[in-house]
């Protein structure tokens, strides 16, 4: 119940959001334009990318499983 309690109470608690990586945010800096405006749309694709491989692998895995335990029965 307490760790419960704790996690509640640290995910409501405002935090500093310095998590990011330098690459990233070295990235995201050089890709200002001549409007002051920030180019982001190559980080988004690079973020979507590294997103849906880990999915992939994931859910293959899954329906393999799901196919050899239904096929014990």
């Amino acid at each position: 119940m307490f760790a419960l309690c704790l996690s509640v109470l640290l995910s409501l608690a405002p935090l500093a959001a310095s998590a990011q990586c330098s690459m990233c945010k070295t990235q995201v800096e050089s890709a200002r334009d001549e409007n002051g405006d920030y180019d982001t749309s190559g980080l988004n694709s690079g973020i979507l990318y590294l997103m849906t491989v880990p999915y992939i692998l994931i859910g293959t895995v899954g329906y393999f499983w799901y196919r050899h335990s239904h096929q014990k029965k």
